[in-house]
């Protein structure tokens, strides 16, 4: 699958205008946010608890603009609590992310 973050960068750009600093720095937060929401899905032993993480990953994606970890937050939402195929889901697109903020 191609990943294309240009709507991510697109939404960071707004947000960061010319400062590659703060850019950086979003991308920081941004990530960090999805890497908890995603260790709580993983330790998530109820569909409470499960349903309140993909939630917020789900929000966040969306406050961002990150239509691949939107949609995998919203299968996630709609799969059992620990289901193993949802959480590596979100771990690859999460690991595609990672690997475009190196550049």
């Amino acid at each position: 699958m191609a990943y294309d973050n240009g709507a991510l960068d697109a939404t960071l750009a707004a947000a960061a205008g010319d400062n590659a600093a703060l850019m950086h720095e979003l991308r920081g937060a941004f990530l960090e946010s999805a890497a908890r929401q995603l260790d709580l899905l993983k330790r998530a032993r109820c569909d409470g608890n499960w349903n309140v993480a993909a939630m917020r990953l789900k929000g966040l994606a969306a406050s961002f603009h990150a239509d691949e970890l939107l949609s995998a937050a919203d299968h996630a939402l709609n799969a059992a609590p620990g289901e193993p195929l949802a959480i590596r889901e979100i771990e690859a697109v999460l690991a595609r992310f990672n690997r475009s903020a190196r550049r």
